[in-house]
Protein backbone atom coordinates (compact mmCIF):
# COMPACT_ATOMS: atom_id res chain seq x y z
CA UNK A 1 0.00 0.00 0.00
CA UNK A 2 0.96 3.54 -0.77
CA UNK A 3 1.59 4.79 2.72
CA UNK A 4 1.02 7.95 1.66
CA UNK A 5 -2.71 7.72 0.24
CA UNK A 6 -6.32 6.68 2.30
CA UNK A 7 -7.93 3.75 1.98
CA UNK A 8 -11.16 2.17 3.62
CA UNK A 9 -11.17 -0.96 5.46
CA UNK A 10 -14.94 -2.84 6.02
CA UNK A 11 -15.69 -3.99 9.85
CA UNK A 12 -17.78 -6.53 11.33
CA UNK A 13 -18.88 -4.49 14.26
CA UNK A 14 -20.81 -5.65 17.04
CA UNK A 15 -22.64 -2.86 18.70
CA UNK A 16 -24.84 -2.37 22.07
CA UNK A 17 -27.66 -0.72 20.82
CA UNK A 18 -29.67 -0.66 24.25
CA UNK A 19 -29.06 -2.31 27.55
CA UNK A 20 -28.58 -6.33 26.57
CA UNK A 21 -29.22 -6.17 23.29
CA UNK A 22 -26.13 -6.44 20.83
CA UNK A 23 -26.47 -6.09 16.98
CA UNK A 24 -23.78 -6.70 14.16
CA UNK A 25 -23.70 -4.50 11.23
CA UNK A 26 -20.70 -3.87 8.69
CA UNK A 27 -19.03 -0.39 9.12
CA UNK A 28 -16.65 0.85 6.41
CA UNK A 29 -13.60 2.72 7.96
CA UNK A 30 -11.17 5.07 6.32
CA UNK A 31 -8.25 4.24 6.79
CA UNK A 32 -5.43 7.55 7.19
CA UNK A 33 -1.76 8.18 6.73
CA UNK A 34 0.39 6.98 9.79
CA UNK A 35 -3.04 4.78 10.33
CA UNK A 36 -3.56 0.91 10.72
CA UNK A 37 -6.03 -1.50 10.44
CA UNK A 38 -6.08 -4.50 13.73
CA UNK A 39 -8.45 -7.33 13.70
CA UNK A 40 -8.33 -7.93 17.74
CA UNK A 41 -7.81 -11.15 18.63
CA UNK A 42 -8.29 -11.55 22.12
CA UNK A 43 -9.64 -9.05 25.14
CA UNK A 44 -11.13 -8.82 28.58
CA UNK A 45 -14.07 -7.68 29.66
CA UNK A 46 -14.02 -4.53 32.02
CA UNK A 47 -16.55 -3.57 34.66
CA UNK A 48 -16.94 -0.33 32.98
CA UNK A 49 -18.42 -2.89 29.96
CA UNK A 50 -21.11 -4.48 32.41
CA UNK A 51 -22.35 -1.10 33.11
CA UNK A 52 -22.51 0.00 29.53
CA UNK A 53 -24.38 -3.22 28.72
CA UNK A 54 -26.61 -3.62 31.81
CA UNK A 55 -27.87 -0.31 31.87
CA UNK A 56 -26.29 0.55 34.54
CA UNK A 57 -25.01 3.96 33.31
CA UNK A 58 -27.15 7.06 34.16
CA UNK A 59 -29.89 7.61 31.21
CA UNK A 60 -28.53 10.56 29.83
CA UNK A 61 -25.21 9.06 29.48
CA UNK A 62 -26.55 5.60 27.44
CA UNK A 63 -28.69 8.22 24.83
CA UNK A 64 -25.58 9.97 24.31
CA UNK A 65 -23.10 7.05 23.67
CA UNK A 66 -24.73 4.38 22.29
CA UNK A 67 -25.02 2.68 20.12
CA UNK A 68 -21.28 1.26 20.64
CA UNK A 69 -19.12 -1.03 20.77
CA UNK A 70 -17.81 -1.98 23.97
CA UNK A 71 -14.30 -3.04 24.87
CA UNK A 72 -11.04 -1.59 25.41
CA UNK A 73 -8.60 -4.24 26.87
CA UNK A 74 -7.11 -6.06 24.05
CA UNK A 75 -4.67 -7.07 21.77
CA UNK A 76 -4.58 -7.91 17.84
CA UNK A 77 -3.07 -8.53 14.61
CA UNK A 78 -2.14 -5.60 12.04
CA UNK A 79 -3.50 -6.52 9.28
CA UNK A 80 -3.85 -3.66 7.45
CA UNK A 81 -0.39 -0.66 7.32
CA UNK A 82 -0.61 3.00 6.03
CA UNK A 83 2.26 3.53 8.16
CA UNK A 84 5.77 2.94 7.73
CA UNK A 85 6.24 1.95 11.36
CA UNK A 86 4.04 -0.98 11.41
CA UNK A 87 4.21 -3.65 9.20
CA UNK A 88 0.88 -6.38 8.52
CA UNK A 89 1.16 -8.92 10.33
CA UNK A 90 2.75 -7.79 13.52
CA UNK A 91 1.06 -8.71 16.69
CA UNK A 92 0.39 -5.07 19.17
CA UNK A 93 -1.51 -4.04 22.19
CA UNK A 94 -4.68 -1.49 21.43
CA UNK A 95 -4.05 1.24 23.61
CA UNK A 96 -7.68 2.93 23.37
CA UNK A 97 -7.16 6.19 25.04
CA UNK A 98 -6.75 8.03 21.13
CA UNK A 99 -5.22 11.82 20.73
CA UNK A 100 -6.94 14.17 20.03
CA UNK A 101 -4.56 15.64 17.50
CA UNK A 102 -4.14 12.55 15.81
CA UNK A 103 -8.28 12.52 15.08
CA UNK A 104 -8.37 16.20 14.37
CA UNK A 105 -5.31 15.97 11.97
CA UNK A 106 -3.59 19.06 13.40
CA UNK A 107 -0.39 19.28 15.16
CA UNK A 108 0.12 18.69 18.92
CA UNK A 109 0.59 22.56 19.94
CA UNK A 110 -2.28 23.27 18.13
CA UNK A 111 -4.84 20.98 20.09
CA UNK A 112 -4.43 21.58 23.80
CA UNK A 113 -2.58 21.57 26.90
CA UNK A 114 -1.89 17.98 26.86
CA UNK A 115 -1.19 17.41 23.65
CA UNK A 116 1.66 20.13 23.96
CA UNK A 117 2.98 18.11 27.16
CA UNK A 118 1.79 21.12 29.31
CA UNK A 119 -0.19 18.16 31.56
CA UNK A 120 -0.75 14.40 31.43
CA UNK A 121 -1.08 13.38 28.06
CA UNK A 122 -3.76 10.88 28.81
CA UNK A 123 -6.16 14.75 29.60
CA UNK A 124 -6.23 15.86 25.77
CA UNK A 125 -9.63 17.81 25.47
CA UNK A 126 -10.29 15.84 22.13
CA UNK A 127 -9.50 12.51 22.84
CA UNK A 128 -11.57 9.51 22.29
CA UNK A 129 -11.72 6.12 24.50
CA UNK A 130 -12.47 2.83 23.02
CA UNK A 131 -15.90 1.73 24.08
CA UNK A 132 -16.79 4.91 26.04
CA UNK A 133 -18.30 7.31 23.22
CA UNK A 134 -16.58 5.41 20.10
CA UNK A 135 -16.33 2.38 18.78
CA UNK A 136 -14.41 0.16 21.00
CA UNK A 137 -12.44 -3.89 20.55
CA UNK A 138 -15.44 -5.41 19.75
CA UNK A 139 -15.21 -5.42 15.81
CA UNK A 140 -13.50 -7.13 12.84
CA UNK A 141 -11.32 -3.97 12.05
CA UNK A 142 -10.29 -1.14 14.36
CA UNK A 143 -8.52 1.41 12.63
CA UNK A 144 -6.16 3.17 14.89
CA UNK A 145 -3.46 5.71 14.82
CA UNK A 146 -0.19 4.23 14.75
CA UNK A 147 0.98 5.02 17.97
CA UNK A 148 -2.17 3.39 19.75
CA UNK A 149 -0.30 -0.14 18.18
CA UNK A 150 2.52 -1.30 20.22
CA UNK A 151 4.34 -4.27 18.91
CA UNK A 152 4.28 -6.91 21.62
CA UNK A 153 8.25 -8.72 22.29
CA UNK A 154 7.90 -12.44 21.24
CA UNK A 155 8.99 -13.16 25.11
CA UNK A 156 4.97 -11.66 26.27
CA UNK A 157 2.51 -14.73 25.87
CA UNK A 158 -1.16 -13.37 24.56
CA UNK A 159 -3.15 -14.24 27.68
CA UNK A 160 -0.08 -11.46 30.02
CA UNK A 161 -0.22 -9.23 26.80
CA UNK A 162 -4.06 -8.80 27.54
CA UNK A 163 -3.89 -7.46 30.66
CA UNK A 164 -1.75 -4.12 29.77
CA UNK A 165 -4.22 -1.97 29.52
CA UNK A 166 -5.24 -2.18 33.18
CA UNK A 167 -1.86 -2.68 34.30
CA UNK A 168 -0.80 0.76 32.53
CA UNK A 169 -4.17 2.49 34.03
CA UNK A 170 -2.73 1.11 37.69
CA UNK A 171 1.45 2.07 36.32
CA UNK A 172 -0.19 5.62 35.38
CA UNK A 173 -2.07 5.95 38.31
CA UNK A 174 1.18 5.60 40.56
CA UNK A 175 3.79 7.23 38.64
CA UNK A 176 2.24 10.56 39.95
CA UNK A 177 3.54 9.48 43.48
CA UNK A 178 6.50 7.89 42.21
CA UNK A 179 9.47 10.07 43.37
CA UNK A 180 8.26 9.31 46.84
CA UNK A 181 8.44 4.86 46.71
CA UNK A 182 11.68 4.90 47.75
CA UNK A 183 11.36 4.96 51.16
CA UNK A 184 7.13 4.64 51.32
CA UNK A 185 4.73 2.72 53.19
CA UNK A 186 1.55 1.89 50.55
CA UNK A 187 -1.79 0.65 51.31
CA UNK A 188 -4.01 -0.89 48.32
CA UNK A 189 -7.30 -0.99 49.13
CA UNK A 190 -9.64 -3.55 47.16
CA UNK A 191 -8.88 -7.58 46.67
CA UNK A 192 -10.54 -7.60 43.11
CA UNK A 193 -8.47 -7.48 39.57
CA UNK A 194 -7.88 -3.86 39.80
CA UNK A 195 -6.24 -3.89 43.60
CA UNK A 196 -4.52 -7.18 42.49
CA UNK A 197 -2.85 -5.24 38.99
CA UNK A 198 -2.06 -2.46 41.21
CA UNK A 199 -0.32 -4.42 43.82
CA UNK A 200 1.17 -6.04 40.89
CA UNK A 201 2.59 -3.25 39.30
CA UNK A 202 3.99 -1.72 43.06
CA UNK A 203 5.60 -5.03 43.58
CA UNK A 204 7.08 -5.39 39.64
CA UNK A 205 7.31 -1.94 38.53
CA UNK A 206 8.27 -0.01 41.42
CA UNK A 207 10.29 -2.72 43.49
CA UNK A 208 7.97 -2.13 46.62
CA UNK A 209 8.60 -5.42 48.75
CA UNK A 210 5.92 -6.84 51.30
CA UNK A 211 7.27 -5.33 54.37
CA UNK A 212 5.80 -1.90 52.82
CA UNK A 213 3.01 -3.14 50.42
CA UNK A 214 -0.31 -3.72 52.77
CA UNK A 215 -3.39 -4.61 50.58
CA UNK A 216 -6.71 -4.75 52.52
CA UNK A 217 -9.75 -6.48 51.15
CA UNK A 218 -12.86 -7.81 52.64
CA UNK A 219 -12.52 -11.72 51.31
CA UNK A 220 -9.95 -13.95 52.35
CA UNK A 221 -9.39 -16.17 49.40
CA UNK A 222 -8.70 -13.63 47.17
CA UNK A 223 -6.62 -11.78 49.64
CA UNK A 224 -4.57 -14.77 49.80
CA UNK A 225 -3.53 -14.47 46.49
CA UNK A 226 -1.28 -11.07 47.24
CA UNK A 227 1.62 -13.32 48.13
CA UNK A 228 3.78 -10.53 47.19
CA UNK A 229 2.20 -8.27 50.08
CA UNK A 230 0.78 -8.03 53.61
CA UNK A 231 -2.73 -8.19 53.50
CA UNK A 232 -5.87 -7.57 55.93
CA UNK A 233 -9.02 -7.93 56.48
CA UNK A 234 -11.15 -4.71 56.67
CA UNK A 235 -13.52 -5.89 58.60
CA UNK A 236 -10.79 -6.52 61.24
CA UNK A 237 -8.43 -3.95 61.12
CA UNK A 238 -8.49 -0.42 63.47
CA UNK A 239 -7.23 1.77 61.32
CA UNK A 240 -7.69 4.93 63.45
CA UNK A 241 -5.01 3.45 65.88
CA UNK A 242 -2.52 1.30 63.55
CA UNK A 243 0.58 2.17 61.87
CA UNK A 244 0.46 5.09 59.27
CA UNK A 245 1.40 5.00 55.30
CA UNK A 246 2.73 7.11 53.29
CA UNK A 247 0.40 6.59 50.31
CA UNK A 248 -2.90 4.96 49.67
CA UNK A 249 -4.49 3.51 46.76
CA UNK A 250 -8.21 2.72 45.84
CA UNK A 251 -9.19 0.25 44.10
CA UNK A 252 -12.86 -0.52 45.11
CA UNK A 253 -15.03 1.93 43.37
CA UNK A 254 -19.08 1.65 43.19
CA UNK A 255 -20.51 1.21 46.96
CA UNK A 256 -17.36 0.83 48.71
CA UNK A 257 -15.98 3.67 47.70
CA UNK A 258 -17.00 5.39 50.70
CA UNK A 259 -15.94 3.12 53.31
CA UNK A 260 -12.42 2.67 51.15
CA UNK A 261 -11.46 6.61 50.74
CA UNK A 262 -12.58 7.19 54.24
CA UNK A 263 -10.65 3.80 55.58
CA UNK A 264 -7.72 5.06 53.70
CA UNK A 265 -8.11 8.92 54.83
CA UNK A 266 -7.77 7.05 58.44
CA UNK A 267 -4.65 5.46 57.84
CA UNK A 268 -2.87 7.89 56.20
CA UNK A 269 0.12 9.93 57.51
CA UNK A 270 0.02 13.91 58.04
CA UNK A 271 1.09 15.49 54.70
CA UNK A 272 -0.25 11.83 52.57
CA UNK A 273 -1.27 10.89 49.37
CA UNK A 274 -4.23 9.47 48.21
CA UNK A 275 -4.85 7.80 44.98
CA UNK A 276 -8.45 7.27 43.86
CA UNK A 277 -8.90 4.86 40.95
CA UNK A 278 -12.36 3.50 41.89
CA UNK A 279 -15.67 4.45 39.39
CA UNK A 280 -18.46 5.22 40.95
CA UNK A 281 -22.02 6.16 39.65
CA UNK A 282 -22.94 8.57 42.58
CA UNK A 283 -21.35 11.03 44.39
CA UNK A 284 -18.87 9.70 47.35
CA UNK A 285 -19.17 11.13 50.79
CA UNK A 286 -15.33 11.86 52.02
CA UNK A 287 -14.01 13.02 55.39
CA UNK A 288 -13.09 16.68 54.50
CA UNK A 289 -12.07 17.49 58.18
CA UNK A 290 -9.29 15.04 58.23
CA UNK A 291 -8.11 15.82 54.88
CA UNK A 292 -7.68 19.11 55.50
CA UNK A 293 -6.22 18.70 59.01
CA UNK A 294 -3.68 15.98 57.98
CA UNK A 295 -3.35 18.04 54.63
CA UNK A 296 -3.82 14.88 52.69
CA UNK A 297 -3.21 15.33 48.77
CA UNK A 298 -6.12 13.74 46.55
CA UNK A 299 -5.02 12.08 43.20
CA UNK A 300 -7.74 11.01 40.29
CA UNK A 301 -6.65 8.40 37.90
CA UNK A 302 -8.01 6.16 35.63
CA UNK A 303 -7.13 6.68 32.03
CA UNK A 304 -2.91 5.63 30.53
CA UNK A 305 -1.61 6.57 27.30
CA UNK A 306 0.58 4.57 25.13
CA UNK A 307 3.63 5.63 27.15
CA UNK A 308 2.76 3.95 29.88
CA UNK A 309 1.51 1.11 27.60
CA UNK A 310 5.58 0.67 26.67
CA UNK A 311 6.85 1.08 30.45
CA UNK A 312 4.55 -1.99 31.17
CA UNK A 313 5.47 -3.76 28.62
CA UNK A 314 9.37 -3.91 30.14
CA UNK A 315 7.66 -4.80 33.37
CA UNK A 316 5.70 -7.90 31.92
CA UNK A 317 9.13 -9.49 30.22
CA UNK A 318 9.78 -10.56 33.64
CA UNK A 319 8.75 -14.33 34.43
CA UNK A 320 8.02 -13.53 38.08
CA UNK A 321 5.69 -10.69 37.14
CA UNK A 322 4.20 -13.09 33.91
CA UNK A 323 3.65 -15.60 37.13
CA UNK A 324 1.89 -13.24 38.84
CA UNK A 325 -0.54 -12.05 36.38
CA UNK A 326 -1.37 -15.16 35.60
CA UNK A 327 -3.51 -15.97 38.90
CA UNK A 328 -6.06 -13.83 37.41
CA UNK A 329 -6.46 -15.71 33.82
CA UNK A 330 -9.61 -18.15 33.69
CA UNK A 331 -9.01 -21.44 32.63
CA UNK A 332 -10.99 -21.53 29.13
CA UNK A 333 -11.43 -18.26 27.10
CA UNK A 334 -14.94 -17.49 25.82
CA UNK A 335 -15.08 -17.99 22.06
CA UNK A 336 -16.82 -15.03 20.35
CA UNK A 337 -17.86 -14.77 16.59
CA UNK A 338 -21.38 -12.87 17.03
CA UNK A 339 -22.96 -10.52 18.34
CA UNK A 340 -25.60 -13.36 20.23
CA UNK A 341 -21.77 -14.52 21.54
CA UNK A 342 -20.66 -11.22 22.84
CA UNK A 343 -23.79 -11.35 24.96
CA UNK A 344 -23.77 -14.25 25.86
CA UNK A 345 -20.67 -13.56 27.43
CA UNK A 346 -21.83 -10.09 29.08
CA UNK A 347 -24.45 -11.89 30.81
CA UNK A 348 -22.57 -14.22 32.28
CA UNK A 349 -19.21 -11.97 33.14
CA UNK A 350 -22.41 -10.01 35.13
CA UNK A 351 -23.16 -13.04 37.11
CA UNK A 352 -20.27 -14.98 37.91
CA UNK A 353 -18.68 -14.69 41.38
CA UNK A 354 -14.70 -15.62 39.88
CA UNK A 355 -11.90 -14.01 41.03
CA UNK A 356 -10.73 -13.29 37.68
CA UNK A 357 -10.79 -12.08 34.54
CA UNK A 358 -13.34 -13.02 31.45
CA UNK A 359 -10.76 -13.44 28.11
CA UNK A 360 -12.91 -13.49 25.26
CA UNK A 361 -11.22 -15.40 22.10
CA UNK A 362 -12.47 -13.65 19.03
CA UNK A 363 -12.92 -15.71 16.15
CA UNK A 364 -14.01 -13.28 13.17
Amino acid sequence: MDRSRTGTVKSRTLRLIKPSEIQELEVTRELRKNEVAVEPSIASICHADLRYFSGQRKPEVLARKLPMALLHEGIGTVVESNSSKLSEGQRVLIVPNLPGYRLRGIEPELCCPACRNEIEDNYCYHSEFLGSGTDGIAQSRLVLPDECAIPIPISIPDEIAVLAELCSVSYRAIRGVSHLLDRSRVAVFGDGPVGYLTAAMLHHAYKIGRERLIVFGAIREKLDQFTFATTEMVQNYDFLSSEKVDIVVECTGGRFSESAINQGIDILKPGGHLIAMGVSEELVPINTRDVLEKGITLHGSSRSSAKDFQQVLKVMESTDCQDTLRKLLPETYTVVSTAEDLAGAMESAMTHRDWKKTILDFHW
